[in-house]
């Protein structure tokens, strides 16, 4: 954030097929063997033992059922960086991509959200202290990738359960206006006694600026007013985080 404040349609197609279909409809033989084998290796060896392109590969399967899904998913990985990249762009950006249509957007969309689900399966209602890890992989799960700055509130319990989680604001690429009033309220709303807060830095660098720090101790010291405690200030970069509380500044 800068200083500025806290801050199926059919079946989507390329030009045309890679080889032609047999008048039956059926795949190729090349095909069809390709999707065994990684499968089968999927089945052994877990996602380990697959780079980010073969598991899109996999995922595309179903929407691109009768054509070899590859080249695309090794454009998607040029264009995006990563799986995780491809899974989290917007469907704009997705659209804008050749042989990207609905059946694929909706797919990876989906896929989006089954993982966006399951990471915070594994810290709702749990104590945040013994699930920290979990916290903050469904703090980079949701965010990390986003294009724009997010704020999330993060509500806790006595027990510093996790019993709410809402996103709070969303910004520009560098900033997001934030209202610690809005933080606060929804705090009592939820009848909290903790709150962490986390946003993400689009740049990758999870950093804080000056005016994240400042916002920090406003909400802080409104927090106390309050009875209430910020229990941690969470920026979330591409690859690493940055915890106010972890860097003594809480």
């Amino acid at each position: 954030m800068k200083d500025s404040g806290l801050s199926d349609l059919s079946l989507p197609l390329f030009a045309a097929p890679s080889a032609p279909l047999p008048a039956d409809g059926r795949l190729p033989s090349y095909l069809r063997d390709h999707r065994k084998r990684l499968r089968n290796r999927f089945l052994d060896g877990g996602a380990d033992a697959m780079p980010d392109y073969e598991l899109l590969e996999m995922l595309l399967f179903g929407a691109m059922a009768r054509q070899d899904v590859k080249p695309l998913a090794h454009a998607l990985i040029a264009r995006f960086g990563d799986l995780a990249g491809v899974v989290n762009a917007t469907p704009a950006q997705l659209a804008k991509e050749k042989g990207v249509g609905e059946t694929i957007i909706t797919t990876l969309k989906l896929a989006e959200a089954v993982a966006s689900r399951v990471a915070r399966a594994r810290v709702v209602n749990r104590p945040v202290i013994s699930s920290w890890d979990a916290l903050l992989d469904y703090c980079h799960t949701v965010m990390a990738h986003r294009a724009v700055e997010h704020v999330r509130a993060l509500f806790l319990d006595r027990k510093n359960r996790l019993i709410a989680d809402e996103e709070l604001a969303r910004g520009t690429v560098d900033h997001v206006p934030l209202y610690p009033r809005e933080v606060l309220r929804r705090a009592l709303d939820h009848n909290a006694s903790a709150v962490i807060l986390v946003h993400n830095h689009p740049s990758g660098d999870p950093t804080p600026s000056s005016a994240d720090i400042a916002m920090t101790e406003r909400i802080q010291t409104g927090a106390e007013a309050l009875g209430l405690v910020l229990h941690d200030h969470l920026i979330i970069g591409q690859s690493r985080e940055f915890s106010f509380r972890a860097q003594g500044m809480l």
